[in-house]
């Protein structure tokens, strides 16, 4: 693993033309590339929807977790709602609804909030959207939402990876400006597959080796084999930062930068493990050309043109 100086970064030109801060998926020895974006674009004040120590956590670790205070009521009408989508698959659009490798069970089913008002209502609710708007410091719209299912048993694991290295090669994100946020349906906790992130990994950039093929999401949704980071890399970030779960019980939420390294085992446990999951881009920093050589991604996965509507 080596690290790139300012001089080697600007020298680099994408596909689409024009200097990439973030160039990925073009060498074959993996690299480390500084981060060049805040990760908090705004100020703290005293009316600001985090504390000032939450949003000093999250700027140094990338990451915070919180219970967002959901009634026993309404977490158990979103459990109702996923388990609804989930039995009315076959009348939904075949390729927003993925399931796990070599099983029919459900892994993930993409664009909630456009398929039922209530998750709408919840991620396009005014807390939550407050939130993204102050860490990114600017409008926000929905660039993906899904449910990912880790049902109890067979739910499987999530590689480790930097969103960002995917939505800026394979979508076309310019800039580190996004988050996700995770709403947990059950509680999480050590046993049953849980989210794991390496803090302070989001201050650095791993470009991934190997170009990945066509139509590569059709495969990565499912089993994610290209844009995954170097052993190497993940080793040395996790001596810095260590591993986290975070947990909570039902309810709670994890903001997590774009570019922290994140991942998740599989779940062997009779507990399900099932979350709702939004990221909120700012509207700034809306898509253009994929930074790869790849067409863009459907916009089940990747919203762009009519569908980024400010929140």
């Amino acid at each position: 693993m080596k690290h790139c100086n300012n001089a080697q970064i600007a020298g680099e030109t994408s596909a689409r033309g024009g200097i990439d801060d973030y160039p990925s998926r073009r060498e074959s020895v993996p690299q480390v590339i500084p981060r060049k974006d805040p990760v908090v674009y705004s100020n703290w004040r005293q009316d600001a929807p985090l504390s000032e120590e939450q949003t000093a956590f999250y700027d140094a670790n990338g990451f915070l977790s919180f219970d967002i205070g959901f009634s026993k009521e309404s977490r158990g009408q979103l459990i109702d709602e996923a388990t609804r989508l989930a039995h009315e698959k076959d009348e939904l659009d075949s390729n927003v609804v993925i399931t796990e490798p070599d099983r029919e069970e459900i892994r993930s089913i993409f664009r909630v909030h456009d398929l039922s008002p209530i998750f709408e209502k919840l991620l396009k609710g005014t807390r939550l959207v407050e939130i993204a708007r102050f860490l990114l410091g600017d409008d926000v719209y929905i660039h993906q939402s899904r449910l990912n299912y880790k049902p109890g048993f067979h739910g499987k694991e999530f590689y480790w990876h930097s969103d960002f290295e995917t939505w800026h090669v394979e979508d076309g994100m310019p800039r580190m400006r996004a988050l996700s946020m995770s709403i947990s349906l059950y509680t999480n906790n050590e046993l049953n597959g849980p989210l794991m992130v390496i803090p302070k990994s989001h201050f650095e950039f791993i470009p991934c080796v190997g170009e990945a093929p066509e139509d590569h999401y059709k495969s990565s949704l499912k089993k994610q084999e290209y844009g995954v980071p170097d052993e190497a890399s993940l080793t040395s970030l996790a001596a810095r930062g260590g591993i986290v779960a975070p947990k909570g019980p039902a309810g709670s939420v994890t903001i997590f930068d774009c570019n922290i390294m994140h991942g998740s085992n599989s779940n062997i446990t009779p507990y399900p493990r099932s979350n709702v999951f939004v990221v909120y881009n700012a509207l700034s920093n809306h898509l253009v050309a994929p930074f790869g050589s790849r067409p863009p991604r459907p916009d089940f996965l990747a919203a762009r043109g009519e569908r980024v509507v400010a929140i």
